[in-house]
């Protein structure tokens, strides 16, 4: 039995009160002789405790504040990581199973899941944005555009116009994190729009309306009017 696993006894008497309270100057019922087979006493006898729950040799060290307070604080360190790791590891398999529950085609339930989802996360100016596209708009200050646009895809959006908001909606949140212009052309490349044709049309319109105000700026043209000759007939009334 290896040394830290007993508690040897002493044969001599204790010399001060202060010995006689230490465990190794005291007998227990559970105190047993013992040869020992290593050391420089090899052979000889002495007497030993080997019992883990005896209350005189192995009585429980008093716990200090600090230690207890340590061992708390890892243990609820301990708790929050093994919850949280359950809660991540539940979180995964749960996307895992939506994930594996939508359907080839999106239905029309799912579209509508994701537009709201995707509008609750743009802020105003953006919804205000997408709204517009499907002439959606403020009839009174007061007016909540999330409340009125969640219930025009609720109550009047068919699929192809859910999925419409929801590319939209996708565009201006991914605008809103990155570098909008380069979002916006690699959608466009995505759905084959030709940007240099819209960029045309808009410089066109934008000239013209610039020609249509330079031109109702300008005075209007003064009319002359040449005055009638005298004849020098009278006219007697009827």
């Amino acid at each position: 039995m290896p040394r830290n696993r007993y508690t040897a006894i002493r044969d001599e008497k204790p010399k001060s009160n202060d010995e006689a309270k230490r465990p190794e100057y005291k007998v227990c019922k559970f105190t047993t002789d013992a040869i020992i087979t290593e050391g420089s006493d090899v052979g000889t006898v002495h007497k030993v405790c080997a019992n883990p729950t005896c209350p005189v040799h192995h009585a429980k060290k008093p716990i200090n504040s600090s230690s207890a307070h340590d061992a708390q604080f890892k243990a609820e360190q301990e708790k929050r990581r093994r919850e949280e790791a359950i809660a991540n590891a539940t979180g995964l398999r749960v996307l895992a199973a939506i994930g594996a529950a939508v359907p080839v085609r999106l239905m029309k339930r799912d579209l509508l899941f994701v537009a709201e989802r995707l509008a609750d996360l743009l802020d105003e100016n953006r919804l205000i944005i997408v709204a517009k596209q499907h002439g959606i708009g403020k009839v009174r200050d007061n007016d909540a555009i999330g409340k009125l646009f969640a219930a025009f895809l609720l109550r009047r959006a068919d699929e192809s116009t859910l999925g419409r908001a929801v590319v939209e909606a996708v565009i201006l949140l991914a605008a809103s994190r990155g570098n909008a212009a380069q979002v916006l052309r690699d959608a466009a490349t995505a759905y084959k729009v030709d940007t240099d044709a819209i960029a045309a049309k808009v410089k066109q319109e934008f000239a013209a309306a610039k020609e249509k105000a330079k031109a109702a700026t300008k005075p209007a043209p003064k009319v002359l009017l040449k005055a009638q000759p005298k004849t020098g007939k009278k006219v007697a009334a009827a």
